[in-house]
């Protein structure tokens, strides 16, 4: 199995994302950029140029027009996917189409949603007209999540969202829309999962809450059908959830903290990334270091596979839609496409 390498940032991998036909991967790091590629030969398709920090988050809608990123700027920034006649073209008048903010600013860039903290988690719904993003708790500013209405560019231009959520406890440090964009799945500093809803009449009210986990909860991902997701901790586990009541279903324990995991639209089969914590990796070697992609089955919870490549921890994992391939991006600031041979497809589990 023989990866693509992309080499397109100078900091450590932040996020990567599939967009929903895996034709697009986009990538984001400690850096300003945030790049696309072809996930096919890893060829890149162009560049995001207007933050001026870290990158810590990036989404695109389902038909892959819009791309949303949030950045340790303290601003959330909404780019058109397409191409730059696609916006200069743009209905100003058209529902589905927001106010561009000048027509001096970067050409790609839609909207710029400025905060009072770093942005660190966002997502669009599943009709890709209302975006979420969660701030952090730092400077004395409180932890919110804000949800915005695309088709409303009252709520664009006077940086003012239709609902707030105030978390009063824990910084969330990673969070999903759940299933139909009724609510959105929290993953707290504490370790904690929160389930808020998203109906501006419940005025974010937590209609679930579990700590299953006993550290931070890094990353939150989804089944395709979105009745599982799994999450990724300190506490060196992963674990799967049910969706809608966010009962605890299965767990995967490593030796390592975990940073990502993603589960296979096709098998029953988990992949968790991770490794030594950054601060510490200058003091070990590669192998000590545990910096694999480790394979898990989905129902029994046992390794079965792992595959080498980063020269540090792995931060995001992601499986293609198609199943076929999964990419992985590292604290060593690559990126890597691994296609999966033929015998990933004829292998079966003994139990």
């Amino acid at each position: 199995m023989k990866p693509i390498l992309l080499q397109g940032h100078e900091r450590s991998i932040t996020q990567i994302k599939y967009n929903r036909e895996g034709d697009l991967l986009f990538t984001v790091a400690k850096d300003p950029i945030v790049n696309v590629w072809y996930s096919v030969n890893g060829e890149r398709l162009g560049t995001y140029m207007g933050h001026t920090g870290a990158v810590w988050c990036v989404d695109a809608d389902w038909d892959t027009k819009h791309v949303l990123t949030g950045s340790a700027d303290n601003s959330c920034r909404l780019w058109d996917c397409e191409t730059d006649a696609g916006i200069k073209g743009v209905d100003y008048h058209h529902p589905s189409r927001i106010k561009l903010l000048s027509e001096n600013l970067f050409r790609k860039q839609l909207a710029l949603l400025k905060t009072n903290s770093a942005v660190r988690t966002c997502g669009f719904d599943f009709g890709g007209n209302i975006i979420m993003f969660s701030t952090d708790k730092q400077m004395g500013y409180q932890c919110f999540v804000s949800f915005f209405d695309l088709r409303d560019p009252s709520q664009i231009d006077s940086n003012e969202p239709y609902m707030k959520i105030p978390c009063n406890d824990s910084k969330i440090t990673s969070a999903v829309w759940g299933p139909l964009g009724e609510c959105i799945i929290a993953g707290h500093e504490s370790g904690e999962l929160n389930q808020y809803s998203a109906k501006s009449a419940d005025s974010g009210e937590v209609l679930v809450n579990v700590k299953e986990h006993s550290r931070q909860i890094n990353d939150i991902q989804l089944s395709r059908d979105m009745t599982m997701f799994v999450t990724a901790s300190k506490d060196n586990t992963a674990k799967l959830f049910d969706s809608t009541s966010l009962d605890h279903q299965k767990t995967f324990r490593t030796e390592r903290p975990v940073n990502s995991a993603a589960l296979s639209p096709n098998y029953d089969h988990v992949v968790l990334g991770g490794g030594q914590e950054a601060m510490d990796v200058t003091t070990t070697s590669t192998r000590i270091g545990k910096f694999e992609a480790r394979f898990f089955h989905l129902a029994f919870e046992e390794e079965f596979g792992r595959v080498k490549g980063h020269f540090g921890p792995i931060n995001s994992v992601a499986f293609h839609p198609d199943g076929k391939s999964y990419s992985s991006g590292g604290e060593d600031g690559y990126v890597r496409i691994h296609y999966f041979d033929p015998q990933y497809f004829e292998f079966e589990f003994e139990a």
